[in-house]
């Protein structure tokens, strides 16, 4: 899995569509007759320097600088969305959403300019002299387990959160009405971890709002520092209002005595908001409950006044920040409520406030819908798994739709020169685009990533198609000119901050397994109209994409192919890693070269060649179809993927390239490790038995009668090389890579390990099989029963044992390991408990 922005807002280059009205289907502006004019005027201009630039100057400069352009120009192909699909006119519904899946707890609009709410918290005096304040989810900040019970990707969802001593339970609602999304309630429930507990603790709850420019806030201040409401409105919003309710005690109406703080400031920039928080946090107020002994605080010093919150203008156009800070003793509950003015005055008002007893009761309607839902859906009681295996599939499904974010912004992207490699030009910013997506890890990777996306929506397709048809379509709006999407998308200020410097940059020669068509095969065979609708709008994209992927992969002998962009052969690296297949640091040829044949990287060819080739027919799409029909056939051609990739001497499929297996790490002072090469490389077939030689019959490409079936469900089943009691290894434990570091500082990560994604494509051929007639049908059925045990179980156990689920597992102890919580792909696991591949 390859894994690793000041926001601006230019324009795209000149001709291009905006990436706004790329995704939502329309123009970013309604141009009047003399803009169009004008418009038409400059496209004329700019064609005839183009034609001056072209007749003068050298032809390799002027190619270059074209094809340096079409990296940042969007495709000009029909949206695969409707017109301005994000908006509360079209979809309001999913206007507001938990679009923030790197903070514990906040929403967001849809929107490029959005309104976001968030939490932040800290347990005063747990450690003297230190306040932990609570934000953002980090891998080490000591907080968990934690994770969405609930979540149905649309309008509820229940968190609960470990920290410390202390057990936190975040809980939302929506309720729809008006023009501008509807209205919304938070319940925030703050009880000791332990019961019986002598001291409570004093805590202190941040609740925040943050504009981006155009919306404005009016606070209403009470009595002692206490917000009695924020009124506000903007253009997408009207007029809306927040109300945080008094403290009560959990599950009662009874008050509780709390302490306010506020803060309000321009908008410091996203990725500051903790900061901006924690350098204020300087002065000691006291906590004095009627009848109760004191105690001291770290409180917010602000005021409300415009003019103490910096120099005369400051903050204009900036937007605004606003934060009230509550603190008591725990157990208690708060409750924030937004209410939209148009749904109030469409008839929500009437409702009553969707506040206590009346926000009990919509928390446990949902809840309850929640659950019926998820057993019509994935009918695990009826497969007679029990109570901890449906708590299990409930979390993964949760916590994935609890980890869909919307982002907006300028990626940076490196156009592809002449030379392979070259960095001859300074990378270009990439239009602005939104980007609907889940995230693989809230805590690490919070943000899109193409191909994990593809394992992503078959979950998400499961439960909600409508929300698949969304991220697929934002997806598909990142295309440039040429076909390519990038295969991590860093937009916005806040994912640019958490991203390393050296994954910023997004190559065009690169491509990633084409993942999005999983989900895609799924709509065509489910035939839902609204699908298939979604489909022949998007087909001219997807064609586009695979087309780029087709001919940019392209390898050194006919059908065969490769990814570009290896590592080169540094003396640090055992072996050259190959980031664009998303298996990392899986052993390829030892020496990269142009010569190389990428078994994983064929079969995804010809499994997108057979996807797009079934829907152009069902589509109609003729012209489509007489080209995808002849190319899906030749790549679903065993005697020519026996030609390619089939090694006689390894006894299966394989890479094909200038390899010896006669390298290895040593030490080499004062450098530290080095790479030594013990026998002059040829070209051969790569002895790395993992999951890339199983890709012929993941991708289920081999007919049930092959003579290359046995032979792979051999080396599968065999526990001296893929198969562990915990799920398939990425790499066989006989192979002399396996478990070993690729340098100095960088650990194995497809070196054995078990891989979820992976293992669901291994259980869905196993499955596939297991119901074709054929000698192998009785033997691969028998093995989808014991892998679904070793890996249901296995990821069961650990989920008890430690209450996350985890990137990858031990092969050799099961145990979690990698990031977590990691409810990307991991989350397949409720399929697999379903046996639905």
């Amino acid at each position: 899995m390859a894994r690793g922005e000041r926001r601006r807002r230019g324009a795209p280059i000149d001709g291009s569509r905006t990436a706004e009205g790329a995704a939502r289907g329309g123009p970013a502006r309604r141009e009047n007759r003399v803009g169009g004019a004008r418009g038409t005027v400059r496209r004329a201009v700019l064609a005839i320097v183009v034609l001056l630039l072209a007749l003068t100057l050298p032809g390799s400069w002027f190619l270059e600088w074209h094809r340096a352009r079409r990296a940042v120009t969007l495709h000009s192909a029909i949206p695969a969305l409707p017109p301005d699909s994000s908006s509360p006119a079209v979809a309001p519904d999913l206007f507001w959403g938990t679009y923030r899946p790197h903070v514990y707890f906040g929403m967001k609009t849809r929107s490029p300019q959005p309104l976001l709410t968030g939490l932040m918290w800290a347990e005063q005096g747990a450690t003297p002299g230190i306040l932990k304040l609570r934000h953002t989810c980090e891998q080490g900040d000591g907080v968990g387990p934690y994770g969405w019970e609930f979540h149905d990707g649309l309008s509820f969802g229940r968190q609960h959160i470990q920290d410390g001593a202390l057990r936190l339970t975040t809980e939302f609602v929506k309720r729809p009405g008006g023009q501008h999304g509807g209205d919304w309630s938070w319940r925030v429930t703050v009880e000791p971890q332990a019961s019986g507990t002598s001291a409570l603790p004093l805590v202190s709850l941040f609740f925040y709002v943050v504009t981006d420019g155009s919306e404005v806030l009016v606070p209403e201040v009470g009595a002692k520092g206490q917000l009695k409401f924020i009124s506000g409105h903007s253009n997408e919003l009207g007029d809306f209002r927040f109300t945080l309710l008094a403290p009560t005690s959990p599950g009662d109406t009874a008050p509780k005595y709390g302490s306010y703080n506020v803060f309000w400031s321009s908008n410091p920039g996203l990725p500051l908001l903790t900061e901006v928080v924690k350098s204020r946090l300087n002065s000691w107020f006291q906590h004095r409950p009627p009848g109760a002994s004191p105690d001291r605080y770290l409180g917010l010093p602000g005021s409300l006044k415009w003019e103490d919150r910096g120099p005369s203008g400051q903050g204009q156009g900036q937007g605004q920040f606003l934060i009230q800070q509550v603190t008591l003793k725990v157990p208690f509950s708060m409750e924030l409520v937004f209410e939209s003015g148009s749904a109030q005055a469409g008839g929500n008002q009437a409702l009553g406030q969707l506040a206590g007893s009346l926000l009990t009761q919509a928390l446990e309607s949902h809840a309850e819908a929640f659950r019926e839902r998820f057993e019509k859906t994935f009918q695990l009681q009826e497969k007679g798994l029990g109570p901890e295996e449906q708590a299990l599939g409930q979390a993964a499904l949760s916590g994935l739709l609890g980890g869909i974010g919307y982002f907006y912004g300028q990626g940076l992207v490196l156009p592809d020169m002449t030379v392979e490699g070259s960095e001859q030009v300074a990378p270009a910013l990439f239009p602005p685009v939104p980007l609907f997506t889940a995230v693989p890890s809230r805590s690490f990777f919070p943000r899109g990533f193409l191909w994990d996306e593809g394992f992503h929506q078959l979950v998400v397709q499961r439960w909600d198609s409508r929300l698949t048809r969304e991220a697929l379509g934002h997806w598909l709006g990142l295309l440039n000119a040429d076909g390519w999407i990038g295969r991590e998308q860093v937009l916005g200020d806040e994912a640019r901050a958490r991203v390393p410097p050296e994954f910023l940059v997004q190559r065009v020669a690169h491509a990633n397994p084409p993942t999005l068509l999983l989900p895609v095969a799924h709509m065509l065979e489910g035939g839902d109209p609204a699908d298939l609708a979604f489909l022949r709008r998007a087909f001219p994209r997807l064609h586009a994409w695979f087309s780029w992927l087709h001919q940019s992969q392209a390898g050194p002998v006919p059908l065969s192919y490769r990814w570009r962009g290896r590592d080169p052969a540094l003396p640090t690296l055992l072996n050259p890693k190959t980031l664009p297949s998303g298996l990392d640091d899986y052993p390829r040829a030892s020496h990269p070269s142009a010569a190389e044949r990428h078994l994983d990287l064929r079969c995804w060819v010809a499994q997108g060649a057979r996807v797009l080739a079934q829907l152009a027919e069902q589509l109609g799409e003729a012209e489509a179809a007489v080209e995808l029909g002849p190319l899906a056939a030749s790549l679903g051609s065993e005697e020519i993927l026996d030609e390619l990739h089939w090694a006689p001497e390894l006894g299966t499929f394989a890479d094909f390239g200038n390899h010896t297996k006669a390298v290895q790490l040593k030490p080499w002072p004062p450098q530290g490790m080095v790479r030594v090469v013990g026998q002059a490389p040829r070209l051969q077939y790569v002895d790395a038995l993992g999951y890339v030689s199983l890709f012929p019959l993941l991708l289920q490409l081999l007919d049930p009668h092959s003579s290359r079936l046995g032979p792979l469900l051999d080396v599968l089943a065999d526990s001296r090389h893929l198969w562990s009691p915990f799920g398939l290894r990425s790499l066989a434990a006989s192979s002399p890579f396996y478990g070993q570091r690729n340098s100095e500082h960088d650990p194995p990560y497809w070196r054995g390990a078990v891989w979820l994604n992976v293992n669901y494509l291994a259980l869905g051929a196993l499955h596939h099989y297991g119901h074709l007639d054929g000698p192998h049908q009785a033997r691969a059925a028998k093995l989808h029963s014991e892998l679904r045990a070793n890996v249901v179980g296995n990821v069961l156990r650990q989920y008890q044992a430690t209450g996350f689920l985890w990137e990858q597992y031990s092969d050799r102890d099961g145990r979690g390991m990698g990031c977590r919580p990691f409810q990307g792909w991991t989350s397949l696991v409720l399929l697999a408990m379903a046996e639905d591949y």
